[in-house]
């Protein structure tokens, strides 16, 4: 509750009155009591500063350990937005260009065709290109899905370079350009970054992003000193939490032979905060630019093809008025049947452990809130998000 405090007495200097977010408290304790979820952070910034920062619950449930303001957490795939970063810096770099196709990185990805459920696998209408990587109109599905996991796609204890190698082997899943799928996109994209760059992805990422950031909590690997910090992770099954991954032993604490671009790393609320402020920022942090303005533009307004109106995951459950930037998803139409609570031109993602965060340009907001639950559900993002914009719009 410090920050609250500090916000609350820097507030009455300027004869303003702080937001009153006196109704999340018993919001998030609800879900506790019912067991949705063990324990959560909640991270608001606004104008550029830390406004509101909590934490409830247990972050180890079992050995009632609390859910601390450092305390760490598996983000899996709000790693997609860094790997983004990451790919345009390059960019804006000379070394991608975004209408690139991605053979020219990855020769082992050259000549592959789609699969077709009746019938000879088909040639491309044309090569898949980085743009499509960013965006998720790659051709290529999810590492899950049958013709992929008879490949070993889904093999995460090879490195990154035997992955790509693999999927070298297979068919696209549906032509590129063609429809927004949620797959293996950052994966490749990684692969592409490491082979532009010349050297590793997670090194690319590390010295171009974490450190001059000062991201000293986000990692592939959980330090043995910082390892006390990890929060289990839940799968709430039956209407109790079972455990999926405990904090102890957690395959996190030793180093991956699979570093992707997908999923992976461990951060903290902080850590992750920081790198949403840069990129709500235009790309600028502490006087240090990462990326143009324009370039951020493309991350947070909607890049797909006229011809796909909005993402789905599943053909019965489309996002209306929901596209997908170069980065992050993109609210660009108000629209009653998906996220009614969502601010126009709000961007944002989240984790497969329910990790959520989202950002509104014209409230010069960023929410981020933690949690280790699986699997992946909106509990508290839907919750919190119309008590968050109440507070603030006031």
């Amino acid at each position: 509750m410090r920050s609250m405090i500090l916000l609350a007495a820097s507030s009455s200097l300027l004869c303003a009155a702080p937001p009153d977010f006196s109704e999340i408290p018993p919001a998030v304790e609800q879900l506790i009591s019912e067991q949705k979820l063990a324990g959560a952070a909640v991270l608001i910034r606004q104008h550029g500063k830390v406004i509101y920062q909590e934490e409830f619950g247990y972050r180890d449930l079992e050995n009632k350990l609390p859910m601390e303001e450092d305390t760490l957490f598996r983000i899996f795939s709000m790693t997609k937005a860094i790997t983004s970063t990451a790919a345009l810096m390059l960019c804006e770099e000379g070394k991608l260009s975004l209408d690139d196709p991605i053979d020219h990185y990855l020769p082992s990805l050259a000549n592959r065709r789609v699969f077709r459920e009746n019938g000879a696998p088909e040639k491309v209408q044309r090569q898949t290109t980085v743009r499509d990587l960013l965006r998720h109109t790659s051709g290529d599905g999810s590492a899950y899905s049958k013709i992929y996991r008879q490949a070993g796609i889904a093999d995460r204890t090879v490195p990154l370079s035997a992955m790509i190698e693999k999927l070298g082997t297979t068919s696209l899943t549906y032509q590129p350009g063609k429809r927004w799928v949620y797959g293996l996109s950052s994966d490749i994209l990684a692969a592409v970054i490491a082979a532009s760059a010349g050297e590793p992805f997670e090194k690319v990422i590390q010295d171009r992003i974490l450190t001059p950031l000062k991201m000293e909590d986000t990692f592939y690997q959980v330090p043995e000193e910082k390892a006390h910090r990890l929060s289990v992770n839940y799968r709430q099954k039956k209407g109790a939490l079972e455990i999926v991954d405990p904090a102890k032993n957690s395959k996190y604490l030793n180093d991956p032979p699979y570093k992707g671009g997908g999923s992976g790393l461990v951060s903290s609320i902080s850590d992750y905060g920081r790198f949403l402020q840069m990129i709500a920022n235009g790309g600028i942090a502490d006087g240090k630019r990462y990326l143009r303005q324009d370039t951020v533009e493309l991350m947070r307004t909607n890049q797909l093809p006229r011809p796909i109106p909005f993402i789905s995951f599943q053909k019965n459950k489309p996002r209306y008025g929901t596209g997908f930037g170069l980065g992050f998803s993109v609210r660009y139409a108000q629209d009653e049947r998906w996220d009614p609570d969502a601010a126009l031109a709000e961007y944002g993602w989240g984790g497969a452990a329910s990790t959520h965060y989202w950002i509104s340009p014209q409230d010069e907001l960023i929410v981020i809130t933690m949690e280790q639950t699986m699997p992946y559900n909106w509990n508290l993002e839907q919750l919190l998000k119309p008590l968050i914009y109440k507070a603030v719009r006031k």
